[in-house]
């Protein structure tokens, strides 16, 4: 793949966004790459979670404005389902996603940073939706996952203003997990994994169906969707495992 590095270790994956001669700004080519990626790991049976980051000193800056400044509407229409249908299926991949935003994560940068379960930082960080200030709205999922994160209140402020934040008013708002610095960062984000890796595959798939799919759906439904879930873990072996292993006080062990 041109624009992307994947290095796959043991149970996880490191995917390096590589283009920073253009601060890794996203074009079709790029964006189709990164479904093509997501597909490509979640076909190995032996991955589980994989870190997006960027080489360079952006995450991702943004869209490719030169190539979008040709667009008519027909075009702008196209470009958005592509980073709309490509992000969705990253969203919603049973693989656990890590973005670890080591530079600049505007416009595009952040609405594909939205879409992975988890944000890690530098403290240099600079996030942002400027899409406003260049007479365009946010069109890859940003305008719709930024209220449900943080609220719809700070979610127009940022969207109208178009500002850059730092990573730590990013924390504060409840975009960043955690700030790091850069020479942890990926480190930190592995970190995260091993912890995520050692608990049942199972009940991590059936855990992030229940967060995605339970903000989609009214409280009631979503209780109900997690019952189902719930119960369901109780048909494999799996959660035999870990209750045997707690009451016999030693660490459990998932297998595969």
């Amino acid at each position: 793949m041109p624009f992307l590095e994947i290095q796959k270790k043991t149970n996880y994956a490191l995917v390096t966004i590589k283009r920073p001669e253009a601060l890794n700004a996203l074009n079709a080519e790029l964006i189709t790459e990164i479904g093509e990626a997501v597909k490509t790991l979640e076909s190995d049976p032996s991955i589980r979670a994989f870190i997006l980051t960027g080489e360079g000193k952006a995450f991702v800056a943004g869209a490719d404005i030169a190539k979008m400044k040709e667009y008519g509407e027909p075009e702008g229409n196209k470009f958005s389902e592509l980073g709309q249908t490509v992000f969705r299926k990253l969203e919603l991949s049973p693989l656990v996603s890590i973005a670890a935003i080591n530079g600049f994560s505007l416009g595009g940068g952040l609405e594909l940073a939205l879409a992975c379960d988890i944000r890690y930082a530098v403290p240099s960080a600079k996030l942002g939706l400027p899409e406003v200030s260049l007479g365009l709205i946010p069109g890859f999922g940003g305008s719709q996952r930024l209220p449900r994160l943080i609220g719809v209140g700070r979610a127009s402020e940022l969207i109208f203003s178009g500002d850059m934040i730092t990573a730590e008013e990013g924390y504060r708002l409840g975009i960043i997990n955690k700030i790091f610095a850069p020479e942890e960062l990926i480190a930190e984000s592995e970190k995260l994994i091993s912890t995520i890796i050692s608990r049942g595959p199972l009940a991590i798939k059936a855990a992030k169906s229940a967060i995605r799919q339970g903000l989609e759906a009214t409280l009631d439904k979503g209780m109900d969707w997690e019952k189902q879930l719930f119960g369901g873990l109780f048909a494999n072996t799996e959660s035999k495992e870990g209750l045997g292993a707690f009451l016999e006080k030693r660490k459990p062990n998932f297998g595969g």
